[in-house]
C-alpha cells in the first residue's frame, strides 16, 4: 500500500474490469449475496474493438444472467451464418439443439458492456467507474490481498488520487494487456495463437440482415507482389439500428502476419463491395480500429496466489473463429461459483485449494477444444490448405453444418447425433494444455 493512497472498502471479492467477463463474475457473486467491488478504468459508455456478434453460446449465458434480450431492448437477433468464398454462397441456420438457443445476436460493445455492468450493479455489485486498478497489494507471502486504483476523469486522465481496495480474492478481467496479471508475474505464452481484428461501423441498408455474414477470402501481397490468401475472414454483422459492424480477423499463423497493413487490407476489401450496400468511406462512422485477440488460454496459470483470470486477461478466445464474449461470460460464471465455494470454507488452506480448482475447471471446460482450435489455426496458416478448404469444403453442405457446429462450439451437450458425438470425441482426444 502506498502512502498517498486513500483507504477504500474491504469486500468479499474485487473484480478489475467491467467487460462481459468481469461484469458476469460480479453479477453472479452479487446475486449470491456477496459484497463485490467492480472497478472499471473508463466511464460508460465506452467502446471496445470487437465484431459485436454473439453466437447462441453467448446468448445462453445472457439468458442465465437474466438480461432482457428482446429486440425492443436494443438487441439485433439473427438466424445463423452466411458464408461466402470460392465462388460459393452458403447460408446455415444455427444448430437446432436443446443445449443452446436457436438465435444469435448483435449489440455494439459500447452498449453491451454498459448493459452488463449495470446489470451487475442492479444485482448488488458496487460499480466504480474511473478506477484504474494498476497495482496489486501483496501480503508477506506474495499473495494478492487487494489493489491500488488510480482515479481517472472522463477523458482517462489521472486526477492524482489513489484508492485501495482489499478482498480475499481478486479477479483480473482487465483485457488482453492485463496489467494486473503482468504485475503478478503472468506473461503471455508465445506458443498460443494470436489474431488481429480490425473493424469499423458503416451506415448501410444491410443493417437488418437476418444472418451474420462471413467472407473467407482475404488477400494480401508480399513485397515481390505475390498474392497471399490470408488465414482469417471478413465479416458483416448488422446491428439493426442503421449500422453494420464490418471488419476482418487475421491469425498470426500466416507468414504475412506482422508485415501487413490490415487496415489497408480492409479498405481495399470494402472498395470491392457492391455499391448498393452503401458501405464506403463516405458512410463509415468513426475510423477503422484494431485490437489483438489472445487465444487458447495464452496467459497461465488461470489462478495463483489469490488472482483469478477471466476473459481476454486469460486468453479465452476461440481459435476457430475469434469469439471471446461467450467464453468470458462462461468464465465469469465459473469464477463466481468457485469463489463462492472458496469463501464458504472456514480455513485459509481449504479456501485456497478450492480457489486453485478454477484453473482445472476451465481447462476441463475448454482446454481440449482450444487445443484443437490452435491446431486448426496452424493448418489454415498455410495458404494451400486455406485454398483447398475453401474450394472443396464449401460445396459440401453437410460438412459445413458440422463445421459450423464445431467452430462455434455448439454441439448438443448430452446425447445428440453423430456430429455432436464427433465434436465431443475430438475435444476429449485433444490435451487440456
Amino acid at each position: 500500500m502506498t502512502s498517498d493512497a486513500t483507504d477504500g472498502s474491504t469486500a468479499d471479492a474485487i473484480v478489475v474490469g467491467a467487460g462481459p467477463g468481469g461484469s458476469a463474475t460480479a453479477a453472479w457473486l452479487a446475486k449470491a449475496g456477496k459484497d463485490v467491488v467492480l472497478l472499471e478504468k473508463a466511464q460508460f459508455p465506452r467502446d471496445k474493438i470487437c465484431g459485436d456478434g454473439l453466437t447462441p453460446r453467448a446468448v445462453r449465458q445472457l439468458v442465465h444472467l437474466g438480461v432482457p434480450l428482446d429486440e425492443t431492448d436494443g438487441w439485433a437477433h439473427n438466424k445463423g451464418l452466411r458464408i461466402i468464398g470460392g465462388g460459393m454462397r452458403l447460408q446455415l441456420d444455427w444448430p437446432d439443439v436443446t443445449s443452446f438457443p436457436a438465435t444469435g445476436m448483435v449489440r455494439a460493445r459500447a452498449d453491451l458492456d454498459e448493459v452488463l455492468a449495470r446489470h451487475a450493479q442492479s444485482a448488488g455489485a458496487t460499480l466504480l467507474e474511473g478506477r484504474n486498478a494498476h497495482e496489486p497489494i501483496l501480503d508477506e507471502h506474495g499473495r494478492i490481498e487487494g489493489v491500488v486504483a488510480k482515479v481517472v476523469d472522463e477523458r482517462g486522465r489521472a486526477t492524482g488520487e489513489k484508492e485501495t481496495y482489499r478482498a480475499p480474492v481478486v479477479v483480473a478481467a482487465d483485457g488482453v494487456s492485463s496489467r494486473l496479471s503482468v504485475k503478478m508475474g503472468r506473461e503471455k505464452r508465445e506458443d498460443r495463437p494470436m489474431a488481429v481484428a480490425v473493424r469499423a461501423y458503416y451506415e448501410t441498408p444491410r443493417h437488418d440482415d437476418e444472418y451474420l455474414e462471413s467472407h473467407l477470402e482475404l488477400w494480401s501481397s508480399t513485397p515481390s507482389g505475390e498474392r497471399i490468401l490470408m488465414p482469417g475472414y471478413g465479416w458483416l454483422f448488422g446491428l439493426g439500428d442503421g449500422r453494420s459492424n464490418v471488419g476482418l480477423g487475421v491469425l498470426n499463423t500466416s507468414e504475412a502476419f506482422g508485415r501487413t497493413d490490415y487496415k489497408d487490407v480492409m479498405r481495399r476489401w470494402v472498395e470491392t463491395m457492391p455499391p448498393e450496400w452503401g458501405i464506403n468511406a463516405d458512410t463509415m462512422q468513426g475510423s477503422i480500429t484494431a485490437a489483438a485477440l489472445p487465444m487458447a488460454f495464452n496467459r497461465q496459470p488461470l489462478y495463483d496466489r489469490g488472482l483469478m483470470l477471466v476473459g481476454d486477461a486469460g486468453g479465452m478466445v476461440n481459435p476457430f473463429n475469434g469469439e471471446g464474449i461467450d467464453y468470458a461470460l462462461e468464465a465469469g460464471h465459473a469464477a463466481a461459483d468457485t469463489i463462492l465455494q472458496g469463501l464458504a470454507r472456514r480455513d485459509a488452506d481449504g479456501r485456497e485449494r478450492v480457489l486453485a480448482s478454477y484453473a482445472e475447471t476451465m481447462k476441463q471446460m475448454h482446454g481440449g477444444y482450444f487445443t484443437l482450435g490452435a491446431q486448426f489455426a496452424k493448418l489454415i496458416g498455410r495458404p494451400e490448405i486455406m485454398r483447398l478448404a475453401t474450394k472443396y469444403g464449401l460445396p459440401r453442405k453437410t460438412l459445413m453444418h458440422f463445421m459450423l457446429k464445431l467452430m462455434a462450439n455448439l454441439p448438443e451437450e448430452k446425447g445428440g447425433g453423430l456430429d455432436d458425438r464427433l465434436v465431443h470425441l475430438m475435444t476429449r482426444m485433444a490435451p487440456n494444455a
